[in-house]
């Protein structure tokens, strides 16, 4: 049977003397533990600091924003310190901006605190680069990283086992953030402060704003690289807004390009702006297929295109340059291409620096399928990666493997369903060669095991 000491209880003068003598300063552990109706907190505090005790323990990983805050002003009131206390291991729950506002900073700085820090829940999705605090921590104990949509580079995580995969409609992030999760702390890149006080979420803008009125504390690192871009909603934060920065120097964007479209793309591409007609408003998806149908849309003759898209890439800059965007046509935005995140190259970044007629929104205003309804001849393209006689289509695994994510293509399926005019074209090659050398099918009577239905079969 276990045996337990007896603990030597020392009074809390003693223990004040004690730690001063060692060079150490007195705190209040964790006061909001006691569960002290407020004068008697108050009480606590004032007892505490004539024994000489000179500090209060206000961040604690059980407190919640408002307790934490009361505390500060009480340190404030009594001429006492905060702390974190010494079993204080940080904020739980921490999200991180995706693609372009990636705070690679403080990843870097955080990464190399890891000792102090365990069970660190973060939440991201589309980062293109490594991420430090994942990579040195491939055991998951100090960090454990869920993505809500895979890129390329969070896939191989996820087959390493050191990164999680949330599933999500993507229109309905920032309202599952608001509704359903806590933030500690939300750190993300964004453009030097202008002369009003305002931070610009640059090409991030999707879920940005709804993360960081959710969070505890906003930190932002400032990416001195980062174009301004122009919005229509919630693209930018106020300082006032802001509890932390960061600067220092930051390398180029990273830059994204799709590979080359083969013959069989090319051919479906070929198919789709047949079917296309003047006036339409475009939503790409991402990939050789989707870019090869921008590709071709570029050469073609048809007339005053609209950009309402989820995501905007270097296909909509050679169709813009090719003189196919006017956005004339459309009801909704009108002489405006609309986008929620971009990925591409400098020269997409700096056409969209600054430039009155490309605006960003929120994934929930550019993916909300009502929105999209109100275009007419709304045009989205998009690809998969398996499709059955039911009509159910898989567009974001293979098997039991994620691949990617939901990501808009629901959205925009159900939008263009709702667009007079509207066309939604699912786009794959019929079959595929996988790496032992077999041609498999795309095309089966039922989803082959583990594939996950994206879009149901009542859209198909």
């Amino acid at each position: 049977k276990p045996y337990y000491l007896p603990k030597r209880r020392i009074s809390i003068a003693k223990a004040v003397e004690t730690i001063v003598a060692a060079g150490g300063v007195p705190v209040l552990a964790h006061p909001m533990q006691y569960h002290y109706p407020e004068p008697e907190l108050i009480e606590l505090i004032e007892t505490a600091k004539a024994l000489g005790i000179r500090a209060l323990e206000a961040y604690y990983s059980e407190f919640s924003a408002e307790q934490t805050a009361w505390l500060l002003r009480a340190a404030e009131k009594y001429g006492m310190g905060v702390s974190g206390g010494s079993d204080y291991h940080g904020t739980r729950k921490t999200h991180i901006s995706m693609g372009t506002g990636f705070p690679s900073l403080m990843d870097a700085a955080i990464a190399k605190r890891k000792e102090e820090l365990y069970g660190v829940k973060i939440r991201g999705y589309l980062i293109q680069q490594p991420i430090q605090m994942v990579e040195c921590d491939p055991g998951r104990e100090h960090f454990i990283y869920n993505s809500w949509h895979m890129s390329g580079y969070e896939r191989k995580l996820c087959d390493r086992g050191m990164c999680s995969f949330n599933p999500m409609v993507f229109r309905n992030l920032g309202a599952y953030y608001q509704h359903f999760l806590t933030v500690n702390v939300a750190m993300m890149c964004v453009t030097p402060m202008n002369q009003h006080g305002y931070f610009n979420f640059s090409l991030s803008n999707a879920s940005a704003r709804a993360v960081l009125d959710k969070a505890d504390i906003v930190i932002l690192e400032i990416n001195e690289n980062l174009p301004w871009v122009y919005g229509g909603l919630d693209e930018c934060i106020h300082i006032d807004d802001v509890d932390m920065i960061v600067e220092g120097p930051h390398g180029p964007l990273p830059a994204a390009k799709s590979p080359p479209a083969s013959e069989e793309e090319m051919k479906i591409a070929e198919y789709v702006v047949q079917n296309m007609v003047d006036g339409s408003t475009l939503q790409l998806g991402i990939g050789s297929l989707p870019n090869a149908v921008g590709q071709m849309i570029a050469r073609s003759d048809l007339r005053d295109l609209g950009i309402h898209t989820e995501m905007l890439c270097d296909s909509y800059l050679d169709m813009y340059k090719a003189g196919r965007i006017t956005n004339r046509k459309k009801k909704l935005d009108r002489y405006k291409s609309i986008f929620g995140l971009a990925v591409g190259s400098p020269d997409l970044y700096d056409w969209i620096r600054e430039n009155p007629g490309v605006v960003t929104y929120p994934i929930s205003y550019c993916n909300d399928p009502s929105n999209v309804g109100r275009l007419d001849n709304f045009v989205s393209i998009n690809n998969c990666i398996s499709v059955d006689l039911y009509g159910q289509i898989c567009a974001e695994s293979s098997g039991t493997r994620q691949i990617s994510g939901t990501g808009g293509q629901l959205d925009f399926l159900e939008g263009a369903a709702l667009s007079p005019g509207g066309k939604a074209f699912i786009c794959l090659t019929s079959s595929f060669t996988n790496k032992k050398g077999e041609m498999v099918s795309r095309i089966n009577p039922v989803l082959p095991p583990g594939d996950i239905v994206t879009d149901p079969r009542s859209l198909a």
